[in-house]
């Protein structure tokens, strides 16, 4: 998963230079080869077969081409509804968003009911790899024909030249960012504005992965401590959260998107003036700022209260809300503070966000969750394997609202 962060900028730069067609035909390349590769290498395989260190890297490698055609794959859905539909950016990234965190769920009943073993119980893996290679490679080719219809470049950036009657006529009604005129990747890194959104989207997005790696052994940790009165089966609780959090995670997608765009107008179509052509009801930073308490909040509220594994509903409902409402906002956020032109290049390198703050937050925990773990027991029991973690991620959490409130107010009235 950690490999998809390594070429998100990358893939962004690609889109933004040639479209998202070409990424779709990437995406197809990359699942047809690692996919088909896979099963090709399990396909004849023994039941005693004991596999070699050289076998084990070759199926790294097959996952890791996959991984990649998972970014190109979601880069290219997710950019090509936000270029094609400017306006909408909210409802256009939700809604591709949702789609892409349902496939898992969509893919896994197809596993099941129809690669599934009825005599073993075991899903047959050579048929189902198979089957993904084809799918996969074919819906991505399909896509690279059909973006073609979409344009290079959005219709507002090739109508921009002349001014309209929402043109500023001082430059003092324009915002802080001054990246409309210069839109490097250097300028970008000397826009403190940037760093104040590279701080949420650590704090919030490595938290919420955090959460959402290890939601099973937190589960597990209140089921096996002899303190508490559960009555739930651990298994059960744990899929039961892992079912809730990807309801949450849909559902919030769906409705932040729509209703960021229904209280804040996208920015004017002209990229060198980043102003709002109706007035602002609301402001998107504040959709930051509510998902920052509300990590908070939850966080808190979990290590202060929850002592059973029934009350864990709490913690995966609110953080896969906030979780997902950042991930949401960030493209139209990125769009209206630096141009929709390298919208993908931006939000990519926004993506190193996650991949250095998911393991910082992983490994506190596993060290503390370690470091309370009783000498010859596998997982670690009690609220003391997390507590000490929550109660610093309530702490970054409320850092994040902080960032997010200053963003509001040097852009307000603008964003």
């Amino acid at each position: 998963m950690m490999s998809q962060y390594t070429i998100a900028a990358l893939v962004g730069s690609l889109i933004d230079k040639h479209g998202s067609r070409l990424a779709s035909l990437i995406a197809g390349l990359l699942f047809f080869t690692g996919f088909g590769a896979f099963a090709y290498e399990v396909h004849d395989c023994p039941e005693d077969f004991e596999p070699s260190q050289a076998f084990f890297y070759r199926l790294v490698f097959y996952f890791l081409l996959t991984g990649f055609g998972t970014v190109f794959g979601y880069f290219s859905s997710l950019f090509a509804a936000s270029k094609a539909f400017p306006q909408n950016l909210g409802l256009a990234s939700g809604f591709s968003m949702a789609l892409f965190g349902l496939s898992p769920l969509f893919l896994c009943s197809i596993a099941t009911s129809h690669f599934k073993d009825h005599v073993s119980g075991l899903i047959n893996v050579t048929n189902y790899m198979s089957f993904l290679a084809l799918s996969t490679g074919i819906v991505f080719t399909i896509g690279y024909f059909n973006l073609a219809a979409l344009p290079s470049r959005p219709e507002h950036e090739q109508a921009n030249s002349a001014p309209t009657e929402s043109t500023p006529l001082l430059d003092s009604e324009l915002p802080h960012a001054t990246l409309a005129t210069d839109r490097s990747i250097k300028a970008l890194l000397k826009d403190f504005n940037f760093y104040l959104l590279l701080v949420i989207c650590v704090v919030l997005l490595g938290a919420g992965e955090m959460v959402i790696s290890n939601i099973g052994t937190i589960v597990m940790s209140l089921a096996s401590d002899g303190a508490s009165n559960n009555t739930m089966d651990a298994s059960s609780a744990a899929a039961f959260q892992v079912k809730l959090f990807s309801v949450a995670n849909t559902v919030t997608r769906i409705t932040v998107g729509p209703l960021a765009d229904l209280l804040v107008p996208s920015a004017s179509p002209d990229i060198t003036a980043v102003v709002s052509l109706r007035k602002h009801r609301f402001s998107r930073y504040t959709f930051l700022s509510i998902s920052s308490l509300t990590m908070a909040l939850t966080f808190a509220w979990t290590a202060l209260e929850v002592r059973n594994p029934s009350q864990i509903w709490v913690l995966s409902l609110g953080i896969a809300t906030a979780y997902s409402s950042v991930f949401t906002i960030l493209p139209s956020i990125i769009s209206a503070m630096w141009g929709i032109e390298n919208v993908a290049r931006n939000f990519g390198i926004l993506m190193y966000a996650p991949f250095t703050g998911t393991p910082a937050f992983s490994y506190i925990y596993a060290f503390i969750s370690e470091a309370h773990t009783q000498p010859g027991t596998r997982i670690c029991q009690g609220v003391s394997c997390w507590y000490s973690t929550f109660l610093f991620c309530a702490s970054t959490s409320l850092l994040s609202l902080v960032a997010s409130l200053i963003l509001w107010k040097r852009w307000h009235g603008k964003i």
